[in-house]
């Protein structure tokens, strides 16, 4: 009998099959991520933005931002692409779940190479916020002022690894992996309030590489880049612990259609 073709499962047939879908669907959802997340950090930083005097309080549309960023993270976990692809939007996410075994290391370099071509895609359009996006690097993440690189690489992994827990733990579960996608908006919104000030809160090579390539701010990126991964292969180690018991995930993908079972792949 021909085993069924699961790359979401880590289990891709015949085994160096590639999967084109997959990786363009990967693709939109990180430029989607990227053109509508970080046009709401130009809204509620940028100078000329009607916001910033609505809400005077800078903690509040920190919390609002982070709020709103994940729900685009989610609104894509749930749509169309995010079913085709698991939505990982995020080569961290890819790493950890490739670390857990849940994707082939082909599809999981191919995501990455989507996920980063994505940001650069869904950067581009947001030079069109002109002078308020310039004001703001166009949403650059960039280490708080007197903020060390190696405190901000650090504050990196930990938001990641904390990241990676939080959907790996609620995905792993029978009872709460279909809600998923709506710990990402709960989870940013509490971390940019609390931590942007330290390291910008990306936690997401991707959404760092396209706003700093346009506003030309490449200085200290590879906080970006270190960070995150360092975050999620500690996660990963954490979660093999085993510690409390606690579920493994059993494939690549944020949102789950049901409870006890997902269809392939």
């Amino acid at each position: 009998m021909t085993p069924p073709d699961r790359p979401l499962r880590g289990d891709p047939f015949p085994p160096r099959r590639l999967h084109p879908a997959l990786y363009a669907a990967e693709f939109a959802g990180t430029a989607l991520l990227v053109g509508v997340g970080v046009s709401v950090v130009i809204a509620m930083f940028g100078h000329g933005s009607p916001l910033p005097d609505l809400l005077p309080s800078a903690g509040l549309r920190r919390f609002l931002t982070g709020a709103l960023f994940g729900s685009v993270a989610a609104l894509v976990a749930v749509s169309a692409l995010g079913r085709i692809s698991g939505a990982h939007l995020n080569p961290a996410v890819t790493l950890a779940f490739w670390l857990e075994g849940k994707l082939a290391w082909r599809d999981a370099a191919f995501y990455v190479v989507a996920q980063f071509a994505g940001g650069v895609a869904g950067a581009l359009p947001l030079l069109g916020w002109g002078a308020m996006g310039r004001s703001v690097s166009f949403g650059a993440t960039l280490p708080g002022a007197g903020v060390s690189p190696w405190t901000a690489l650090l504050a990196e992994a930990g938001v990641t690894g904390l990241f990676i827990v939080t959907i790996f733990i609620t995905a792993a579960h029978p009872r709460t992996r279909r809600f998923t996608p709506l710990t990402v908006p709960v989870f940013f919104s509490i971390l940019v309030w609390l931590e942007a000030p330290i390291s910008g809160t990306s936690a997401n090579p991707a959404r760092s590489v396209g706003p700093a390539l346009i506003a030309d701010v490449i200085r200290d990126q590879w906080i970006y880049f270190a960070g995150p991964c360092l975050g999620a292969a500690l996660a990963v180690v954490c979660l093999r612990l085993e510690i409390a018991g606690l579920r493994r995930v059993t494939a690549a993908r944020l949102f789950h259609f049901h409870i006890d079972e997902d269809p392939s792949p």
